[in-house]
């Protein structure tokens, strides 16, 4: 087994790179290329392709492989593919039907390929009583139009907030404190923002709340409010009693409540000063992190794909709370990656084969053990909570979520291609240059245009 190997940052599943197709567009694409199977491309006799985007991910499979291999007398030929090219890399693949055997994705791109019939249906392939310990959450997330396009691989944690204690004890400032943070967009003030305030310096030593504070001159932020889907305001909208889309994919955050909530988060940045510029964030989805593990942040908000980036970073002591308590609860990200396999495999048994070992407890416990990422299959999860245990770090805040609040992660078909329009106007709401209210109703119009067309 080999597998190409690039540097690639852990980001969230949620955002796909390069242009998104409808799926009409793309069907119109794998039409015109014809329906028959490439012959250089496509896996032969016993050997099949399975292609990711994750290189830690990439490694640990490659290592459990081996023994599935030594059973199965199946080589896989593992390909990892920068975050970055991973999407724009597989839809041209798929259009040239070269495509991998097997391959990730995730919620915003899966339904385009099933509509195109470029994908294997699970039900026809795996029985219920073939599914042992998959996770129901995935499950559902993955069924569109009454059948099911991908095996669970990858459970995402919760979204919660690192903290760095240091600050925290220089500011007095207890995790005890943390633990009990809450936010209102109709309050005056609030826990969170009070904190945030305390942990924010300028230059001279002085936070937002004292005279002479300079919001041009901030060396330490308190908080890493943010243009985030995943990290930021789709679990805060869930906290607020807002959603992103309808139960039909059609996007509906510009409500009463999302608006309130999108303003208190450009709030946040541009009027309490508790967290960097946008023009420092909107095109880098790293700042925020960097500039925690640097020091140079007391609190920052973000996932379980940040974890292995803060343990080998950080040199100062660090901790995990849950997301502060909103309106109408915590809220949350419930999302997931699956492997899906391609309609198109030359070789469909060892295809089934891979795909049900994947999903199964021993494919999940290698991610799991080695502290890539929570287990798609509910029987290998505890694997992932004890590698990070081992490493000291409790993550029990990532794994507890608030399921009346928590929301899904975007759906359906064209949605990327939407939030790609949405967020185009979103960042000049967050860079203050447009009113909230009347941007975030323009940035749902844009999407939905997209959805529709």
């Amino acid at each position: 087994m080999s597998r190409t190997t690039a540097t690639i940052s852990r980001r969230s599943a949620l955002h796909a790179a390069g242009m998104s197709l409808s799926a009409s567009a793309v069907m119109s694409v794998l039409a015109a290329c014809g329906s028959s199977s490439s012959s250089d491309n496509s896996a032969e006799g016993d050997s099949i392709t399975f292609r990711l985007w994750d290189e830690q991910a990439a490694s640990a499979y490659e290592d459990a492989l081996k023994t599935f291999t030594a059973d199965t007398g199946i080589d896989v030929r593992i390909e990892q593919v920068a975050w970055s090219d991973y999407f724009t890399t597989l839809r041209n693949d798929i259009a040239a039907d070269s495509a991998p055997d097997v391959f990730w994705t995730n919620s915003s791109n899966f339904v385009d390929y099933a509509a195109a019939g470029r994908l294997l249906n699970i039900d026809e392939a795996f029985p219920e009583s073939e599914r042992e310990g998959w996770l129901d959450a995935a499950i559902t997330q993955y069924t569109h139009d009454g059948a099911l396009w991908g095996v669970p691989a990858l459970a995402d944690p919760n979204i919660a907030v690192y903290y760095n204690k240091e600050l925290l004890e220089k500011a007095g400032i207890t995790v005890a404190d943390l633990e009990e943070l809450a936010w209102d967009p109709h309050a005056s003030t609030d826990t969170l923002r009070e904190t945030a305030a305390r942990l924010t310096l300028d230059g001279n030593g002085l936070t937002p709340a004292d005279n002479g504070f300079d919001p041009n001159n901030i060396v330490q932020f308190g908080y890493n409010a943010a243009l985030d889907l995943q990290a930021i305001y789709l679990p805060w909208l869930g906290a607020n009693g807002a959603s992103y889309q309808d139960s039909e994919g059609t996007l509906n955050f510009a409500s009463a409540e999302g608006i309130d909530t999108f303003q208190y988060i450009v709030d946040l940045i541009n009027k309490d000063h508790v967290a960097p510029s946008a023009a420092d964030t909107n095109d880098n989805g790293d700042f925020s992190r960097d500039q925690f593990i640097q020091g140079k942040m007391g609190l920052f908000q973000s996932g379980a794909y940040n974890l292995a980036n803060v343990n080998d970073g950080a040199s100062f002591e660090w901790g995990i709370v849950p997301l502060p308590q909103g309106p109408r609860g915590r809220g949350g990200v419930i999302n997931a990656i699956v492997a899906a396999g391609s309609a198109n495999s030359d070789n469909p048994t060892a295809q089934k084969q891979l795909l049900a070992w994947i999903a199964g407890a021993d494919g999940s416990k290698c991610l799991g053990e080695t502290g890539v990422g929570l287990p798609g299959n509910t029987d290998a999860q505890e694997s992932w909570t004890n590698y990070w245990n081992e490493q000291g770090v409790d993550v029990s805040a990532m794994t507890d979520i608030d399921t009346d609040t928590a929301l899904p992660g975007p759906f359906g078909s064209n949605i990327q291609g939407a939030m790609d329009a949405s967020v185009k106007i979103l960042s000049e709401v967050f860079l203050g240059r447009r009113d909230v209210a009347e941007g975030v109703e323009a940035a749902q119009e844009a999407g939905n245009k997209v959805i529709e067309d």
